[in-house]
């Protein structure tokens, strides 16, 4: 073998598998790597990027499993970035569907080669030809009908035409002719991260080029840290990992950005000083004080990896509501619901919404006590659905907020700091009320300032007692009472 070979040596295609929620993917999946995923994905979706290595004639295969849902596109597009070849899904029994026509315009934007398998063809209700037509019909045009797309009809269940289906992906592959050059900078992309809580920053990763080794430096563009530990996607320990295989990496200072390059490898300080620590999604979304407009929903979002959170807040700032109401993100990170993330809310007059997270015993407490609202949900439609429920249930709760004055501190020409006890509803920061005085209004104003036990605070519950700064050309006295508008 010559010098120059020897730096261009084969290495394995990266293979994603895309399609309409409910086609098959995970099960195709599942059949060929011999294990039960579907048990592990509630409801049956699966919820962020897998990665899975699998042999076939002696030669392996990476796969990528991108969630079907329509909250997950972004990650669908990463997915097809990163991979050498796509599987196109479509079910026999129901043929191309919007997830379907999304995949299509993904894989023709990022110039993926692929092959379509048409699943489920040993239901009664199976029509290939029908599946060949809508393709056809959305500018996909398979071998014998006019077109050079390979495709191959499969069964999940018996089996059926799954060899066929990976020969084809082989196939492609070679006609790629994909290489590696083992003395190279080892170079990749980030799949997926999270915080786990007993082994920190944990970290999914599909190598493209070079050898990544444990112990080495490693960096994206925006953190950067040393090699710990490598894993397998069993969870296996190892030292080195070559190209295309799906690797876990312990050792990142700070959680990478998914999608982002990295670089591991003998790395010099002057490298390193490159990579800007990035803090995770907390604080990356600005704090707007839009306390005044009660058609403003306001969330702080927790889940448990960075795409999933990606895809949420996506969904979320987009989502429908009654009344003209709108969310606004006030927070967002990876990890499970602390007490720190109640006291947030308490001040920024927030809900708490949980994806695949729980929250500790001290957050429950802390949220029970100060009447914060946590949903949590592991299966991404439900979720949603409780977000829509509880935006009108503080539809209900805006409506009648009742302030009793028990206090009155000082008092200028337009501001007054006095002391009360909220006696029905919640007392909101920035909020106007109309002022009332034996049963009669005598006037309106604005809350400026509010706190509770000396503290700054958006919103005291019921039965709480606080003390604010409120604006109002009215003079206030002991027993008036502050009725929400």
């Amino acid at each position: 073998m010559s010098e120059s070979d020897n730096k261009n040596l084969k290495r394995p295609p990266v293979v994603v598998v895309v399609g309409h929620v409910d086609h098959g993917k995970t099960s195709l999946l599942d059949f060929i790597r011999k294990s039960n995923v579907v048990a592990k994905e509630a409801g049956s979706i699966t919820q962020s990027i897998g990665a899975y290595e699998i042999s076939h004639k002696n030669q392996k295969i990476t796969f990528i499993d991108t969630p079907g849902h329509e909250a997950f596109s972004k990650m669908r597009i990463r997915g097809a970035d990163v991979a050498d070849v796509a599987i196109l899904v479509v079910a026999a029994d129901e043929g191309v569907k919007p997830q379907t026509k999304e995949a299509i315009r993904v894989l023709k934007d990022s110039e993926t080669p692929f092959v379509v398998a048409i699943t489920k063809i040993d239901k009664s209700n199976s029509d290939i030809e029908k599946v060949k037509n809508d393709l056809m019909s959305n500018d996909v045009f398979l071998e014998g009908s006019g077109g050079n797309i390979s495709y191959q009809g499969v069964s999940s269940k018996t089996g059926e035409g799954i060899n066929e289906l990976l020969d084809l992906i082989l196939l492609t592959a070679d006609m790629e002719d994909l290489k590696y050059n083992p003395e190279e900078i080892a170079r990749g992309i980030i799949l997926e991260a999270k915080m786990d809580n007993k082994r920190g920053n944990t970290i999914t990763v599909i190598l493209k080029d070079g050898i990544l080794k444990k112990g080495d430096m490693i960096m994206t563009a925006t953190v950067k840290g040393k090699i710990k530990m490598l894993e397998d996607f069993l969870g296996s320990s190892a030292d080195k990992f070559l190209p295309s295989s799906p690797a876990v990496i312990l050792g990142f200072e700070n959680l990478p950005q998914i999608g982002e390059e990295f670089r591991a490898g003998d790395l010099s300080e002057s490298d390193l000083s490159g990579a800007t620590a990035f803090k995770s999604e907390r604080g990356i979304f600005t704090k707007k004080d839009s306390a005044e407009n009660k058609n403003i929903i306001r969330i702080i979002l927790k889940a448990d990896v960075s795409g999933s959170l990606e895809a949420l807040v996506d969904i979320l700032k987009n989502l429908p509501l009654n009344s003209n109401k709108k969310i606004e993100i006030m927070d967002s990170s990876v990890g499970n619901i602390t007490d720190g993330d109640v006291n947030e809310a308490v001040s920024l007059g927030a809900i708490i919404v949980g994806f695949k997270v729980g929250a500790n015993k001290a957050a429950e407490n802390l949220a029970r006590g100060q009447g914060i609202v946590i949903i949590t949900n592991e299966i991404i439609y439900k979720l949603v659905e409780d977000v829509q429920k509880i935006s009108l249930e503080i539809d209900k709760e805006q409506s009648g907020s009742e302030l009793e004055i028990l206090a009155i501190f000082s008092g200028g020409s337009n501001k007054q700091t006095i002391g009360g006890k909220v006696t029905r509803g919640q007392l909101k920061n920035k909020s106007r009320f109309e002022i009332q005085r034996a049963s009669e209004a005598i006037g309106s104003g604005k809350i400026v300032n509010l706190q509770q036990n000396k503290k700054d605070v958006f919103v005291v519950n019921e039965g709480s007692e606080c003390g604010l700064v409120f604006e109002s050309n009215v003079k206030i006295a002991v027993g008036d009472i502050l009725l929400g508008k």
